[in-house]
């Protein structure tokens, strides 16, 4: 395994950000992650309901295979029997409620380089879940000291010799990502997708098809553009974690959309030019010329989508994407009463296969932009 820091990890900056290399077959692979994973987050394995396990992992071997093989790997690398089914041996995480980002896709005829540009904010809480709880609750916060949510995040750079290549990027589980790009040029990020009426975590363990944190992975281990991506989730068995999440999918070729369930319905939303999303429903709220009032709760989604559709009106460059995401980001002057920050910034270059990405290190620093092809 090939695991470096790459970014912050100094007594003074928020994140430790680590780069995994794994490359091989996809059980060498979940090998790897499965190493990295115990070393990072103190992952272990957690015991499994047997008939749901064997579910899980048959619903896999048919529907993701690449999983399926990461997941015997993982076995493999703890000394468990993978189809004995006593434990579940991928990491499954939910993301707390309430964070807050925005994303844009820009097809190839709208961008001074002639190639399909996506960019992103990351935008999350600089607290430890219990900290987060004691503050949206007014509990007293907790007297030891837990390390921040999102302060250890991880790219991934897989090369398997029985799939495509991938670069993903994820906050705290190797299973899943929150941005990633294959190299076909398909790229896929998550965002919260009701910020005004996110339920909190619901911790009732892996179910039998995707996770909503394991969904991009799915996309980019299986699919080559956006249309295959769109066949791929309307025929997957999926479920979520509590919060409800939506998904910006764009490909190289200049096709895009955005995906989202509610209540078991299942929304698309095409793009028709520049695609913009932020932390309301898109399909209810089309029309950024036509949107609610933010309140307290909405952490500015309804003024940050009016923004970046404006700014997207005219074609555009990698840099001043960059330049209008940081407009709508988070830092410490930010109107809000949540400890939140855009954590990071990336822009995809879908024709080129790269992936560039800015961390915040603190309220007055950021990282170098790293730079990754796939």
């Amino acid at each position: 395994m090939a695991q470096q820091i790459v970014a912050g990890g100094g007594a003074a900056d928020f994140p430790t950000v680590r780069l995994v290399s794994a490359e091989g077959d996809q059980q060498a692979i979940g090998r790897t992650l499965a190493e990295a994973a115990r070393e990072t987050y103190g992952w272990r394995p957690i015991p499994a309901d047997r008939r749901k396990a064997r579910a899980r992992r048959r619903w896999f071997e048919r529907n993701w295979p690449q999983h399926h093989e990461r997941m015997r790997g993982a076995a493999a690398a703890l000394g468990l029997d993978f189809t004995a089914d006593e434990f579940y041996v991928d990491s499954l995480f939910p993301l707390p409620a309430g964070s807050a980002c925005s994303a844009t896709y820009l097809p190839p005829g709208l961008t001074e380089e002639g190639r399909g540009l996506l960019g992103r904010n990351y935008d999350f809480f600089t607290t430890s879940q219990s900290e987060l709880f004691a503050l949206m609750t007014g509990a007293q916060p907790p007297a030891t000291a837990e390390v921040p949510m999102a302060s250890r995040p991880t790219l991934v750079h897989s090369r398997p010799t029985d799939g495509p290549a991938t670069l993903v990027l994820t906050m705290d589980t190797l299973d899943g990502c929150m941005d990633g790009i294959n190299e076909h040029g398909l790229a896929v990020v998550l965002l919260i997708a009701d910020a005004e009426n996110a339920s909190p975590p619901v911790d009732e363990g892996p179910q039998v098809g995707v996770s909503s944190v394991q969904l991009p992975r799915f996309l980019l281990d299986t699919c080559r553009n956006a249309e295959e991506a769109r066949a791929a989730l309307l025929d997957a068995k999926q479920y979520d974690m509590g919060t409800p999440l939506h998904y910006l999918v764009a490909d190289a070729g200049g096709d895009s959309f955005v995906w989202e369930r509610v209540s078991g319905n299942e929304h698309i939303t095409d793009g028709d030019g520049a695609l913009c999303v932020t932390n309301h429903l898109l399909h209810r709220h089309p029309d950024a010329t036509n949107l609610p009032a933010d309140n307290a709760e909405t952490l500015l989604t309804y003024q940050r989508y009016q923004q970046l559709a404006k700014s997207t009106d005219a074609t555009m460059s990698a840099d001043s994407l960059r330049a209008a995401l940081a407009e709508i980001g988070f830092d410490a002057d930010s109107p809000t009463d949540y400890p939140v920050r855009t954590l990071w910034r990336t822009v995809f270059d879908l024709g080129a296969r790269t992936m560039s990405t800015r961390f915040y290190l603190d309220d007055l620093r950021q990282s170098a932009e790293l730079s990754y092809s796939v």
